[in-house]
């Protein structure tokens, strides 16, 4: 199973329910990493996305603990079991953790690849992601040229748990 985040230099990932910034080329690798495969997401991010519906050309699945909550074309999840029950339809290389904190921190020891956006920069923040170059069981396997977006450097970053 994959994850897909972005986080600035201290890991953070989003502050006040929105993305730290956007950044178009990040936005395209999502696209692409992302298009017709499975997303898997908090209904909190959900809500964050526009008219809060679920991504195009995706299988979207939400999991929130609220057993009354629905949303057109998404499939809904009410715990990890049930997660993990449904997930067992899909490849799981085709399955990507796209937020936000809880969800990732949750879904973490499931996933073997992460996608990683690293922005050399400090925002302030309220969510924040497991920092992975602390965490003795992930490695980097791919690392990207640096990019420029106005005076922002990033890199796209490749970790995998190690076998």
């Amino acid at each position: 199973m994959n994850l897909i985040v972005a986080v600035d230099e201290n890991w953070a990932i989003g502050n006040g329910n929105n993305l730290l910034v956007r950044i178009p080329k990040d936005h395209k690798m999502f696209r692409e990493e992302t298009t017709g495969k499975v997303v898997v997401l908090g209904r909190k991010t959900l809500e964050t996305f526009p008219q809060g519906q679920p991504l195009k050309n995706r299988t979207n699945i939400i999991l929130t603990k609220d057993p009354s909550y629905t949303v057109k074309d998404a499939v809904m999840a009410h715990s990890i079991p049930e997660l993990l029950e449904i997930l067992k339809d899909y490849k799981k290389e085709d399955v990507y953790i796209i937020g936000g904190e809880s969800v990732y921190r949750q879904m973490l020891p499931y996933c073997d690849v992460a996608h990683v956006t690293k922005i050399d920069h400090a925002y302030d923040a309220d969510a924040y992601f497991p920092n992975l170059d602390e965490d003795e069981e992930w490695e980097v396997t791919d690392y990207g040229e640096e990019e420029t977006y106005f005076d922002l450097e990033y890199r796209f970053m490749k970790y995998e748990r190690k076998k």
